[in-house]
C-alpha cells in the first residue's frame, strides 16, 4: 500500500540537488534534465507540503528556514537510500562494474584502451555509461566514475589521472584555405570554444596576441561537439591533448601551433569510499592508474 506521506522522489531529487546547489540551473545540469522541469517538480513538492522552501532575493535562491530544515533531513535520506542500492548492487554481482565516463573521454580514450582492460579481467561484466557532467556531478548508480574537473569531490574518493597541454587544432582543409603561419594569422579565423571563451581568452594572452576577437564563435557544450566542427573546417578548436590524439593520428585534424599550456582541468578516476574494497573497482582503479600521465 503507498505511504501517503511520501512525496515523488523526483520531486525530492530536484529539491535536493536545487537546495545544495542553490541553484535551477545548475540542478537541472545535473540531473540531465531543463530548468522548467526542476520549478515544475518544486512548485509540486511546495504545493504537496503546504509551505515554500526557495524564495529569490535579488537574483539569489536561497532556502526559507523550512526549506533549510527539510533539506538536511531529505539529503540524509537520499544518502541512505543510494547507499542502500550500492549494498544491495554489490551483493548482487561481485563481478559487475558500471562504469561513468564523459562521453568524449570515452570515444577518445577509454573505448579504444578498454579491450585491454577486458582480456585482463575476462571475468569482470563492464557496463559503460555516457554521460553529460562536469566536475559538479555526483555518482548515484556507478562504482565508478571518469571526472573531468579540479579534484576534491565531497564523500568520494578521487585519484588524478590525466592533465594533459591545451592544444591549437584546424582541419587540413580549413588550413589550406586559410594557412595559419603565424600567430597573428588567428585573427582570421574563427575560435572555436568549449563549455566558456576562458580557455581561449588565456591562451590568446599567453601567446601575446591582440586584437583577437574572443566574443565570438560558437560555444559548445561538450568537447565531442568541438572537435567535430573543427574537422568540418567550421574554425580553429582548443582541446585537452588526451582527447584530439585520436583525431591528429587519424588525419582528421593537424596541431596548429605546439603550446606549453597546461589544461586547469584534469581527468580522475573516481569512486564511493563503500566501493573501496570492491575487486571490479580496485582492478579497474590499478589498470587506468599505470595509463597515468
Amino acid at each position: 500500500m503507498q505511504n501517503k506521506n511520501l512525496p515523488p522522489l523526483n520531486a525530492l531529487k530536484a529539491f535536493e540537488a536545487s537546495a545544495r546547489l542553490l541553484s535551477f540551473t545548475k540542478a537541472a545540469d545535473e540531473l540531465f534534465v531543463t530548468q522548467a522541469a526542476i520549478s515544475h517538480q518544486i512548485k509540486l513538492l511546495e504545493d504537496y507540503l503546504g509551505l515554500a522552501l526557495f524564495v529569490r532575493k535579488n537574483r539569489t535562491l536561497m532556502l526559507t528556514d523550512e526549506g533549510s530544515t527539510y533539506f538536511y533531513d531529505v539529503r540524509a535520506a537520499l544518502q541512505r537510500l543510494a547507499q542502500a542500492t550500492r549494498k544491495i548492487k554489490n551483493q548482487r554481482s561481485s563481478e559487475h562494474l558500471t562504469i561513468k565516463v564523459p562521453q568524449t573521454f570515452g570515444m577518445a580514450w577509454l573505448i579504444p584502451h578498454l579491450g585491454e582492460f577486458n582480456q585482463r579481467y575476462p571475468q569482470i561484466e563492464v557496463a559503460i555509461q555516457g554521460v553529460d557532467y562536469d566536475e559538479s556531478a555526483v555518482i548515484t548508480d556507478a562504482d565508478v566514475a571518469i571526472f573531468y574537473g579540479r579534484g576534491h569531490w565531497a564523500g568520494l574518493e578521487s585519484h588524478q589521472l590525466f592533465s594533459g597541454k591545451l592544444s591549437i587544432l584546424a582541419a587540413p582543409s580549413l588550413l589550406a584555405q586559410k594557412p595559419l603561419t603565424s600567430l597573428n594569422a588567428l585573427k582570421q579565423h574563427n575560435l572555436l570554444h568549449i563549455h566558456s571563451r576562458e580557455n581561449w581568452q588565456n591562451m590568446v594572452a599567453h601567446l601575446g596576441v591582440e586584437d583577437i576577437d574572443i566574443a565570438h564563435g560558437v560555444v559548445f557544450s561538450h568537447t565531442f561537439m568541438a572537435l567535430q566542427a573543427a574537422i568540418h573546417g567550421q574554425g580553429v578548436v582548443l582541446a585537452n591533448t588526451i582527447l584530439t590524439q585520436k583525431y591528429l593520428n587519424e588525419g582528421l585534424l593537424n596541431e596548429v601551433f605546439l603550446t606549453d599550456v597546461t589544461d586547469p582541468k584534469s581527468f580522475y578516476v573516481v569512486y564511493h569510499s563503500d566501493n573501496k574494497d570492491k575487486a571490479p573497482v580496485l582492478a579497474f582503479v590499478d589498470w587506468i592508474s599505470q595509463h597515468r600521465q
